[in-house]
């Protein structure tokens, strides 16, 4: 039997915690990603890259990829229901959205994968581990991604593509740098944070029943390097918390007052 390798929350303070559900600031933090999305992506493709420099363009693509990896991290909170708990059409329609505009994903589909994940994680059952063989990250990366591959959506991303740069007359180079190279980093992001440091095997063996660990990074880099994705032991253990409210539930594993 695997030991938990520290005591769980007392029931009163992770009953406190799911309260959030009964507000809607879940749902408000959303909407403000899908937003900010939304803006930063007309904004950015409407610039003339030419003019601009080397370093101010990086910097906008590393921006948009922090936020691209808000909108799948928006859809991983819609599948545990926790972006809208009041109500689940709502919950599921802005989970969908953010799964739709980042990279035409059904979030049907999504949440039965993720949830395989949660019930078997770190296991040749989990889509999101590698083939048992090949762990290193470059390997399990691909692994990943073929397990979340789909000709069908390469193929509408890229009728998107030639759609928006002959009707909206938006130049390929922009098209490039602030929507597509972005979106594949983010999921670059997500893989490494999300699956491949959290759920590598440690020498000594898993020791705890969700086969996953936490990173030990303070509360501001846990939010830049992937929106608390990091603390994932928590998330495992209490998958009814939203993503902004882990730091509070690592600090009270921790014993950090």
């Amino acid at each position: 039997m695997i030991e938990l390798d520290h005591k769980p929350l007392p029931p009163a303070e992770s009953t406190r915690i799911a309260r959030s559900e009964d507000t809607n600031y879940g749902l408000f933090i959303a909407l403000s990603i899908l937003a900010i999305w939304a803006i930063s992506l007309i904004f950015l493709v409407s610039l003339d890259v030419d003019k601009l420099p080397v370093y101010w363009i990086v910097s906008a693509m590393l921006w948009q990829t922090f936020v691209y990896t808000g909108l799948f991290v928006t859809t991983h909170d819609a599948m545990h229901g926790v972006v809208f708990p009041k109500n689940r059409k709502i919950n599921n329609l802005v989970g969908s959205v953010a799964a739709l505009v980042y990279a035409l994903f059904s979030f049907k589909k999504l949440s039965e994968k993720h949830w395989q994940h949660h019930s078997h994680p770190a296991s040749e059952l989990d889509p999101d581990y590698h083939d048992g063989k090949h762990k290193n990250f470059f390997a399990w990366y691909w692994q990943f991604t073929k397990e979340y591959w789909s000709w069908t959506r390469l193929l509408g991303l890229m009728a998107i593509f030639n759609l928006v740069t002959h009707t909206l007359h938006i130049p390929d180079a922009n098209l490039t740098l602030f929507w597509v190279i972005p979106s594949i980093l983010s999921s670059v992001q997500l893989f490494y944070f999300g699956s491949f440091l959290p759920h590598k095997e440690p020498k000594e063996g898993y020791t705890n029943a969700c086969r996953a660990k936490s990173n030990q990074l303070p509360v501001f880099w846990s939010f830049i390097t992937c929106y608390h994705f990091g603390y994932h032991q928590e998330h495992h253990e209490y998958p009814h918390v939203p993503w902004w409210r882990l730091p509070e539930i690592y600090k009270l594993n921790q014993g950090i007052s």
